[in-house]
């Protein structure tokens, strides 16, 4: 019985080895910063840094997004920038015409708010309006996206000026004249079927943005407007003049568009 001692204690003591070494295998993971990290929510910090949360360099001034074709009607939002923060934003196109009207008295102004405080596009839809939150979001990422390249050119045009010596005072006033956009409206074209007018938006003596504050509305107009316009509008910035081809089948809006719109062009001195 004796000799059986050292045999027992051998065992014993490699029982308590193996007991030691699961215990510490299955403690490691827990202290893992690793695999801690990524299930512990670190990357929607990094993801809120993305474009679309609106940390890169804006340019001052406003700009108009493209307009987004949804099922009731397009959707267009304006943004007005200062000191590289987005001071308003507004839907200057919205689906119109029975309860339309309803749906959006009730969301466009909670969403232009909403794209105020999140300072980018990442804003929730309004319950109710799902279709326009979704145009008014993928409006204003245009916009957001359109004010960012005026920002990321603004450093290389006084880069430019610093550069030239001599010409660092005339190069300096073509820098401030390019981020001083300035909008002008156009006197209000009275159509058949209701006053167009139209607003653009001049940096740089050319013509960079282009809308319809007032259009024809109610009825089968709704329809012409939310097609005709906004291919009015990308005309009006392409020729940068009002000698712009007319809608088929909105042989009248498009009439009224060009005359608000060379009343506006005339204000700002052509």
């Amino acid at each position: 019985m004796r000799k059986s001692h050292p045999v027992r204690r051998a065992v014993l003591a490699t029982a308590a080895t193996v007991s030691g070494i699961v215990l510490l295998l299955s403690l490691k993971p827990a202290s893992d910063p690793g695999p801690a990290a990524a299930a512990g929510g670190t990357a929607p910090p990094a993801a809120a840094q993305s474009p679309q949360g609106g940390t890169l360099a804006i340019g001052d001034g406003t700009v108009t997004g493209d307009p987004a074709r949804t099922q009731y009607g397009a959707v267009q939002v304006r943004l007005t920038v200062s000191g590289g923060r987005i001071t308003k934003a507004e839907a200057v196109q919205a689906p119109k015409g029975g309860q339309s009207d309803q749906v959006t008295s009730n969301a466009v102004p909670r969403l232009n708010q909403a794209a105020v405080t999140a300072q980018g596009a990442d804003i929730d839809a309004v319950s109710g309006a799902t279709y326009t939150s979704a145009g008014y979001q993928q409006s204003l990422q245009s916009a957001l996206d359109k004010a960012r390249a005026a920002g990321s050119s603004e450093p290389s045009g006084s880069g430019g000026g610093s550069g030239s010596g001599g010409g660092s005072g005339s190069g300096g006033g073509g820098n401030a004249g390019n981020a001083q956009a300035r909008t002008v409206t156009g006197d209000a074209a009275q159509t058949q079927y209701g006053p167009v007018q139209v607003r653009i938006t001049v940096s740089g003596g050319k013509v960079t943005g282009a809308e319809a504050v007032r259009a024809p509305r109610g009825g089968q107009s709704d329809r012409i407007t939310s097609d005709a316009v906004p291919r009015l509008n990308e005309a009006a910035v392409a020729a940068g003049s009002a000698e712009i081809d007319a809608v088929s089948g909105a042989t009248y809006t498009s009439a009224g568009y060009q005359q608000s719109l060379q009343s506006a062009l005339d204000k700002a001195g052509g």
